[in-house]
């Protein structure tokens, strides 16, 4: 029948993309981007590459020493944040391709 539809073996890249979730130029760039975003949002409070146990520690014992100024240091790195997440996320919704039925 011509409109049957037949699963060929994938090749080997294709697996491989399938793996990475895509290219692997292009899944190795992404990840580099992310990288050093999340290296910047890391320094940015105070984690250092080459001791990381020592950062982990020191920003749980600053956090202690705040005290309830914690909450309102949270909060406000909350609402930063969420001045940007919540309305692209919102975006994506209205605008973005509908996903399966």
């Amino acid at each position: 029948m011509p409109d049957d539809v037949r699963d060929l073996p994938a090749s080997q890249s294709d697996g491989l993309y399938r793996f990475l979730g895509g290219s692997p130029l292009s899944v190795a760039f992404r990840l580099i981007l992310l990288s050093i975003l999340v290296g910047v949002v890391l320094a940015a409070i105070g984690f250092d590459p080459w001791n990381i146990i020592h950062s982990i520690r020191l920003l749980f014992q600053r956090l202690w020493d705040l005290g309830f100024d914690t909450i309102n240091w949270l909060w406000r790195y909350f609402l930063l944040g969420a001045v940007i997440v919540i309305p692209v996320w919102l975006l994506s919704r209205l605008f973005g391709t509908p996903r399966g039925r």
